[in-house]
């Protein structure tokens, strides 16, 4: 491999010839060979050129960049976005808690890039564009990676996350209307209890998604203050005038997100608070979830020996013994989404409630789970939409079957005949072995006219409606 020579204030460093970062970056390279590389996600590189450019057009508009290095920091911050300088940011999450040499990695990543762009040599000693003091002008490590944090993340709450829950949540609530009249057996504590409509169950896992989305929606205003202008601890201490204001005005029309200077930098820089909030929300999405696949699956199973209201599409082979086998693979793959995301939530709690002073020091583990469980819930939220809500089908023949054959519908003759001779019916029913009719006629409590009249599950749907 060739090299070229690059320094920093520690020394000389090889670096690969043909990459366009520098020595601090590949002193990082070296000293954390933790986990796979480039694990550092690239949203937040991204996130990171939207900032530079910010600054770059700020430092200018305060008179502290010239208008050339304004233009070429500019130009090379929109290569990042569009994706065509990736293979240069090769640093892992597991590095200084503050992300300083992610910070510098960009940096250098920029100055170098500039410096070809205008037909000279990379390197920072003869460096045009130079990757602290101008790249990194009016910035630190402190106020720029937690600023990249909070746009990478409510970019990738608005523009897939929030969507994905909604596409879902329109799945299965075009599947409450269709089986509006479905009517079936309800269960409590895994037990049979009064009937409902497949539709009415359905409309519960709606409403759970519209607050899991509403919740995320929520969020999102603290998630929009940034910290950057703080600087090193929050006091803004080398940031010209106005600084603060600015260039987060520019972060906002760059990423057309309503991104606004955090009125109190320090809690910006040292705590993590609106990372936590809003992942808190993608918790209470992926327990929702959970507990809708959770259903599902339980309704799919059989297909002869289990509940079966439900057929779940077969999508794939589900055995390499077992010919014929359909297991609900969609359902499995969204359950252990959510435990990843749950899991997400108590590293990021931790990390959150650790920061120390004025730093908060695990933020790269931070924003990569948060990351991580964006575009998780968002990737299974689609894939269980299209694989499996769109293609259920429910099994009227066994739901009858249930319904039929269920202890709780005496429920409909408490108002009629009194708890107790209904539970003397319920009981002697399932100690017998016989329907609930033949046992209520038996005892003489009601007529089979009467019976027909009080115990229909149609009209037990609907009390309110009789």
């Amino acid at each position: 491999m060739k090299y070229r020579i690059e320094s920093d204030t520690m020394g000389e460093v090889k670096v690969p010839a043909d990459k366009y970062w520098g020595a601090q970056t590949q002193r990082s390279l070296e000293n954390f060979q933790i986990g796979p590389v480039a694990s550092m996600p690239i949203e937040l590189i991204r996130a990171y050129a939207y900032l530079k450019k910010a600054a770059a057009f700020t430092n200018h508009q305060l008179g502290v960049l010239n208008a050339d290095k304004k233009e070429i920091i500019s130009r090379v911050c929109d290569e990042i976005c569009r994706g065509e300088l990736d293979e240069h940011f090769p640093l892992v999450i597991w590095q200084t808690g503050s992300g300083t040499q992610t910070n510098m990695n960009v940096n250098e990543v920029i100055s170098n890039r500039a410096q070809v762009l205008m037909g000279l040599q990379t390197g920072t000693g003869s460096a045009f564009v130079h990757p602290n003091d101008d790249v990194n002008k009016s910035q630190s490590s402190n106020d720029t990676f937690p600023t990249a944090m909070n746009i990478a993340g409510l970019i990738k709450l608005q523009d897939h996350t929030i969507p994905s829950i909604e596409n879902l949540r329109n799945a299965l609530a075009r599947h409450s209307h269709a089986m509006k009249d479905v009517v079936k057996i309800g269960r409590t504590h895994l037990m049979d209890a009064t009937p409902l409509s497949l539709g009415q169950e359905f409309s519960g896992y709606v409403s759970q998604l519209d607050h899991a989305a509403k919740a995320i929606r929520n969020s999102l205003e603290h998630l929009s203050e940034i910290a950057l202008g703080g600087s090193a601890v929050g006091t803004g201490i080398n940031t010209p005038h106005m600084y603060a204001e600015v260039v987060a005005d520019y972060i906002a029309e760059f990423t057309n997100l309503p991104f606004t200077s955090a009125k109190n930098k320090f809690e910006a820089i040292a705590s993590h608070d609106a990372i936590v909030e809003s992942h808190g929300a993608l918790k209470q999405a992926a327990v929702s979830l959970l507990k809708i696949a959770n259903d599902i699956r339980l309704m799919a199973s059989g297909p002869r020996s289990g509940i079966g209201e439900l057929i779940l599409p077969a999508n794939e082979p589900g055995s390499s013994i077992m010919p014929g086998k359909v297991n609900p693979t969609q359902v499995e793959a969204l359950s252990m989404v959510c435990a990843q995301v749950m899991g997400n939530d108590t590293t990021i709690t931790i990390a959150g409630s650790s920061g120390h002073f004025e730093l908060n020091v695990f933020k790269p583990v931070i924003i990569y789970n948060f990351l991580q469980s964006a575009q998780l819930l968002g990737d299974a939220c689609n894939s269980f939409a299209k694989n499996c809500v769109e293609g259920i089908l429910p099994n009227k023949e066994r739901i009858k079957q249930h319904l039929d054959n269920s202890l709780m519908l005496v429920t409909a003759l408490n108002t009629h005949i009194g708890y107790k001779k209904s539970a003397e019916i319920a009981k002697k029913a399932y100690s017998e072995n016989k329907s609930l009719r033949q046992t209520a006629l038996e005892l003489g409590y009601v007529s089979n006219e009467e019976f027909d009249k009080w115990v229909n599950p149609n009209k037990m749907i609907h009390p309110d409606r009789e």
